[in-house]
This record gives structure tokens, C-alpha cells and sequence, in this order.
């Protein structure tokens, strides 16, 4: 097998509407809520996947996700950030998460967020995805 680096530049990448790669049921409306920037994929490799993410919740929503880490998960945020359940911002710019494999987890997304995530494997089992009016407060 020969080695050789992978090179991208990501700001003239386009961004890949997420229901192109997971389905409709991504579809908000439809209207597509996640983005994505496929970095690298060397699952078939034995590797992992690299991939930048944006979140864009519609005006007054929020995108609720829940999953299983099905590999190690290295989440840096970019911009934006995640909320507690209150729509507090709990994650800014700058964070640094790891999600372990075999670990159930969430996120509240209420403001456009991108962060780098890295997959040692396997990509999250996403058990659970909606898309919800903020609450009073939030």
C-alpha cells in the first residue's frame, strides 16, 4: 500500500446538503439543516472519517440530535456553539469534546454552529433527530 497525504482546501470545498448523504429525514420543511465538508473517509481503510459540519436551524428552531459514539469522536466548534436545554450556550468556539466510543450523547443546536469532527471509525448511530420551536426564554 503507498502512503501519501491528503490535502484539501476546505474553503472552496462545497458544502453537501446532509439529506444528499443521510436521507429526507434530514429535511426540515424541505429544507436541508445540516451541511457537510467530507475531509477525508478511510473507513475502508481501517481509518476514520474527517469531516466539517454545519448545523443551520431554521429562524426560532432548534435541531435536537441524540447518538451513540460508534468510534472515538473529536468535536472541535468552530463557530456558534451547543445549548443546555434551556437555550443556554453550554459549547462556544474554541471547545474541545471527545466522545468516546459506546457513549450515548446529545446536542441542542439553537444558533448556526460548524465544528470539526473526527471519527477514529465508524461514524455516531443517530438515534434520534428532530427539529423543535424554541422555547419561551430560550
Amino acid at each position: 500500500m503507498t502512503l501519501s497525504a491528503i490535502f484539501q482546501k476546505t474553503n472552496e470545498m462545497p458544502w453537501i446538503p446532509g439529506s444528499v448523504l443521510f436521507g429526507e429525514k434530514l429535511l426540515v420543511e424541505g429544507q436541508d439543516v445540516i451541511f457537510l465538508k467530507i475531509l477525508s473517509d478511510r473507513r475502508n481503510q481501517g481509518g476514520g472519517v474527517a469531516e466539517i459540519t454545519r448545523f443551520a436551524p431554521p429562524p426560532g428552531k432548534r435541531i435536537r440530535i441524540k447518538a451513540i459514539a460508534e468510534s472515538d469522536e473529536h468535536v472541535y466548534v468552530l463557530e456558534g456553539g451547543h445549548d443546555d436545554g434551556t437555550g443556554k450556550q453550554i459549547r462556544f468556539p474554541g471547545d474541545y469534546l471527545l466522545h468516546p466510543k459506546g457513549l450515548p450523547h446529545s446536542a441542542i443546536l439553537s444558533r448556526e454552529t460548524i465544528a470539526l469532527v473526527i471519527y477514529a471509525g465508524e461514524t455516531d448511530r443517530v438515534t434520534e433527530f428532530r427539529v423543535e420551536d424554541c422555547k419561551q426564554g430560550d
